[in-house]
């Protein structure tokens, strides 16, 4: 089953001798339940990609298709909404309120959205991230590795169609990188969680189903590696 389509997605910036063009004519499907890689190098266009998937910017010209919805066809408040629960997002950076604890900034988002507090599941995502005793701790009292949990915990907290990683374990050192990593496969292999992640580490995109290369704004390959069960 389709969860995510692109049609000719472009997008440019600037006019004239400054114009570059970021993405060219990308287009591509993913399955429910795959785990996608997007590899490139710095400038290939990779970073613009994601913010148009999560709906961060809009493309120049192309379509975004999420779960059958046209995303960029949305208005401004319907996005927002759309965004919230249709699409998680986890930064190299982390992106947490520093003045909420672990299980606040998880919650965050589907408390915006109006939406009551799902506590069972809360609690089981908190257990799973291994944070149970860092629950009412504040970022600045978490290590980095920590601190990518909790971003991985509010990402998916409110079950989203699609999990879009941009170079997770980018400011983590190895070791605690390839556990960031294994917590990402394990929600994709056990709640068939759909997995875009982008990334300049070749090796860590080889653990993936499938790898998408990107170059100069466009998709140069794309490489099956092992097909889902």
């Amino acid at each position: 089953m389709e969860i995510l389509r692109c049609e000719h997605l472009t997008k440019i910036y600037g006019a004239g001798e400054t114009q570059v063009t970021a993405l060219d004519d990308v287009s591509f499907s993913v399955e429910k339940g795959e785990f996608v890689s997007v590899i490139g190098p710095s400038g290939s266009g990779k970073s613009t990609l994601l913010h148009i998937l999560g709906g961060v910017d809009k493309p120049t010209s192309g379509k975004v298709f999420i779960d059958g919805t046209d995303m960029h066809a949305l208005k401004e408040d319907g996005l927002a909404v759309f965004r919230r629960r249709q699409i998680g997002l986890v930064y190299q950076f982390y992106n947490l309120m520093p003045v909420l604890n672990v299980e606040e900034n998880i919650a965050l988002p589907h408390l915006l959205d109006g939406r009551e507090l799902d506590r069972e599941r809360l609690d089981s995502i908190i257990e799973h991230l291994g944070l149970t005793d860092r629950r009412y701790n504040l970022p600045s009292q978490l290590s980095g590795g920590q601190q990518q949990r909790v971003s991985i915990g509010r990402a998916l907290y409110s079950h989203p169609a699609v999990l879009l990683c941009d170079e997770p374990t980018g400011n983590l050192d190895r070791k605690t990188g390839e556990e960031i990593v294994g917590l990402l496969k394990e929600s994709n292999r056990s709640q068939k969680q759909t997995l875009i992640l982008i990334t300049h580490d070749e090796a860590l995109a080889m653990q993936a189903d499938r790898i998408l290369y990107l170059e100069d704004g466009k998709i140069v390959k794309n490489e099956v590696l092992r097909h889902q069960i």
